[in-house]
């Protein structure tokens, strides 16, 4: 990047650091489709934020005040906006909403600063770690009365905290922009497969929805406060996409969400010498009756018998509950009420009755197939190596 140069020295809140390109090479995917870009063929235009602009073919990190600490001191977000020479979309990428929930942060880091974007068609606005607070403290929630960032959104000023930084974030950020992608990760204690949730209802929604190439789709709007279902409300369609757990970098799925990134990039124009991905096989979810919550019906112990992304047939054991003696009579099988995919399972082993064991979705016969053919291919393909 380029010298420390202020975009705004007249804020003490807000500081950046212009460039005019960044560099490495970007991802590519194997199957062709429209790239319409949503900013049509007009000329390219500064993005602009409260306190500073970055201009066409320019890029700047900035360190943006949402809020105060207890001591008075700015706290920061750290951003990314990379603006590239040819119009195209506006498109947000932003991860740490929750501040324990680190795989997102790689993916948002790694297109901002290691992807060559010197074809851009369009701006990317890269938000690495919206709950600085949390981040900083390695907790879920903002550390300021347990205020959860993800159910705050649009926020509004003169509200609580937590609602004062996400009306600082959405009005700045997320607003000025076309679409988005939110990255996040199950809870501790639990983990996800990779998978999209998107209101398949909202056209544009459910175009990226499947230009990100995962093989779950859970479709709902999502719960009120969440950035991805008050961003689409408010013009901006946007996608939570889920991957792993709390508290790592999980370099597989962090790579698999970059192979989403370019996908949608490539599908919405942004970078036209790229394609969309087509990941082989798919289930979108879009009723209550195709997924469900295995949950505890006694506490104990937990043995889970089947992992993260396997398929499991109705009837089979997903996991046993036992009491510390592992007697006989005590022991609780927890069984598949359908056949069907499990997205996310418990990673801590204890639990109290009602606590979450699994989420299961079910699989139609020829996505099943899809499934089962795939998977075959890779375990010939191990045993060659």
């Amino acid at each position: 990047m380029g010298g420390e140069t202020p975009v705004d020295e007249s804020s003490q809140d807000e500081t950046a650091t212009p460039s005019t390109g960044s560099s490495a090479a970007s991802e590519t995917s194997d199957a062709s489709t429209e790239t319409t870009a949503a900013g049509g063929d007009a000329a390219a235009e500064p993005f602009t934020y409260d306190g500073g602009s970055v201009a066409p073919g320019e890029s700047a990190n900035i360190r943006y005040g949402i809020s105060e600490t207890y001591l008075g001191d700015p706290v920061r977000i750290p951003v990314t906006i990379i603006n590239g020479e040819q119009p195209g979309p506006t498109v947000f990428l932003s991860a740490a909403a929750h501040g324990d929930e680190l795989n997102g942060i790689e993916v948002v880091r790694e297109v901002a600063h290691d992807w060559d974007h010197a074809d851009l068609h369009g701006t990317l606005v890269c938000l690495p770690v919206m709950n600085v607070p949390g981040f900083l403290a390695q907790e879920r929630y903002l550390p300021i009365y347990d205020r959860d960032l993800n159910r705050s959104f649009p926020g509004r000023q003169g509200s609580t905290s937590a609602r004062r930084m996400a009306h600082r974030i959405f009005t700045n950020f997320i607003e000025p922009c076309d679409l988005g992608v939110d990255f996040h990760t199950s809870t501790r204690g639990r983990t996800n497969m990779l998978h999209v949730r998107a209101n398949m209802d909202d056209e544009t929604v459910l175009r990226l929805a499947n230009a990100f190439s995962s093989n779950v789709i859970i479709g709902g709007e999502g719960p009120s406060g969440t950035l991805r279902r008050e961003a689409t409300e408010a013009g901006v369609p946007t996608i939570t996409v889920e991957m792993g757990e709390a508290h790592r970098f999980q370099r597989r799925l962090i790579d698999r969400a970059l192979t989403g990134v370019a996908s949608v990039l490539a599908e919405f124009g942004c970078h036209r010498n790229s394609s969309v991905h087509w990941p082989g096989w798919r289930v979108v979810i879009d009723s209550d009756d195709e997924k469900t919550w295995l949950r505890a019906d006694a506490g104990g112990i937990v043995d889970m018998k089947r992992g993260r992304g396997a398929l499991v047939e109705e009837g089979e054991i997903i996991c046993t509950i036992t009491n510390p003696f592992k007697e006989e009579d005590d022991i609780l099988n927890v069984e598949a009420p359908f056949t069907g995919l499990i997205v996310g399972i418990l990673e801590n082993p204890v639990v109290y009755p009602g606590n979450p064991l699994c989420h299961l979705v079910g699989l139609k016969h020829e996505t099943r197939v899809a499934l089962e053919r795939e998977r075959g291919t890779e375990r010939s393909r191990s045993e060659l190596r």
